[in-house]
């Protein structure tokens, strides 16, 4: 059986108090914690073996790189790509994205062509598109969501047609937590030969991917949100596009030969590579996989499904209270507001409560203008989450309700 409470040890930062009072972290789908393993492999590798990767001929330089490349086939193997070279090392998530809206489109975008995004993205998947297309004199089109935070996926025939280039979609929304039929937009994006860009942000944390078996031409995702550091991302592509993609950024270590007359790149996935890689945290990255990779993937999901649900309940026993998101098997994030009570107030009170939630637009404004607010309050849920957590939310929030009404 999954027990929270060992796992939970694991987090030395649970144990913190905030204002005297234990500290309740349910900001997880902002950023995760760390387990201790993580800490300490990249605390080790900087205090004994640190020296930069790939170009060096002395031993320290050899070792690192190995390390490095054994990140990457970690990673590889974590979320099913076919080899290496399509697991691209990036400095988080936003940059694999853009990486992909501004090299893919370089090439394949063109006036009069139209990309479709969600309703339901964060911010990272709808600004880079829209700059893709206002450069290319090409359309944005969006996928409309209903009241209860599902896409309304019968408007895909309108919305993707011969001209459609590229399908941007979240795995798991940030804000309703709502896990889209992923294999019918992909399935009806590749009718027309559009590529299909996923934010994989919340859904390689809540449930994972099989990229092969998803079949999505690219996959994006950040280390931090994963139990591992910040400053590390992945982006995933199918090595014959990123094969025809030029190069995201010049640089040191993505260049083959260079001249003034020309230059020539390193092949994948260096060609994306360039300048000092983040490989300290690369590294720390795998180590969070593979702590993951150490406790039974079932388990975690149902333990993180029972907290949803029992959080899920006992905040609608709340007077006013009104969630965000109510779709079946959605990712274990609670984004609510209280009737006569600002999203913000309600914050900073169970701050004060050693509550440490969300509040605002999440980068999610399209979402928050769909249903009428400003802002949300969001709990999220980790695999670290007990029931204790919960309770200690529900009674803070009745509290400010409380001061507030």
């Amino acid at each position: 059986m999954f027990d929270v409470e060992q796992i939970r040890k694991e987090f030395p930062i649970l144990e913190r108090e905030v204002y005297g009072k234990r500290l309740i972290y349910l900001d997880s789908a902002a950023t995760a914690q760390k387990p201790k393993c993580v800490v300490e492999r990249m605390s080790e590798l900087l205090l004994h073996d640190n020296a930069n990767i790939h170009r060096g001929v002395h031993l320290l330089s050899e070792e690192m790189t190995a390390r490095y490349e054994e990140a990457r086939e970690v990673v590889r193997q974590f979320i099913g790509a076919e080899c290496r070279e399509e697991v691209v090392f990036t400095s988080g998530a936003t940059m694999s994205l853009n990486l992909v809206a501004s090299s893919w489109c370089e090439n394949f975008l063109h006036d009069g062509d139209n990309i479709v995004v969600s309703h339901i993205e964060h911010h990272s998947n709808i600004v880079p598109w829209q700059l893709a297309t206002e450069r290319k004199g090409a359309e944005l089109r969006v996928i409309p969501v209903d009241d209860s935070g599902a896409l309304e996926l019968d408007a895909l025939d309108t919305l993707i047609d011969e001209r459609t280039k590229a399908v941007a979609v979240t795995q798991a929304s940030n804000t309703l937590g709502t896990c889209p039929d992923l294999a019918t937009i992909i399935a009806k994006a590749h009718s027309v030969g559009a590529v299909v860009v996923v934010d994989g942000c919340q859904g390689v944390v809540h449930g994972g991917v099989d990229v092969k078996a998803l079949d999505c031409d690219f996959y994006a995702f950040s280390g931090h949100k994963l139990y591992g550091p910040t400053g590390i991302g992945v982006l995933y592509g199918k090595r014959e596009l990123l094969d025809k993609m030029p190069p995201y950024m010049g640089g040191g270590d993505m260049v083959d030969k260079v001249t003034f007359a020309k230059t020539t790149y390193a092949p994948l996935p260096l060609k994306f590579e360039a300048g000092t890689s983040n490989y300290i945290a690369a590294i720390g990255l795998a180590e969070a996989i593979k702590f993951l990779q150490s406790l039974n993937a079932e388990e975690v999901a149902r333990h993180e499904r029972a907290m949803l649900d029992y959080a899920t309940e006992q905040l609608l026993q709340i007077d006013g209270l009104r969630i965000y998101g109510t779709t079946e098997g959605k990712a274990p994030i609670v984004s609510f507001n209280v009737e006569g009570c600002d999203h913000y107030d309600i914050g900073m009170i169970l701050d004060k409560m050693g509550v440490a939630v969300r509040t605002g637009h999440h980068c999610a404004e399209p979402v928050m203008a769909r249903y009428g607010t400003n802002g949300v309050v969001r709990a999220s849920i980790a695999l670290y989450t007990n029931k204790a957590d919960i309770d200690a939310l529900v009674a803070g929030v009745k509290r400010a309700v409380s001061m507030l009404k």
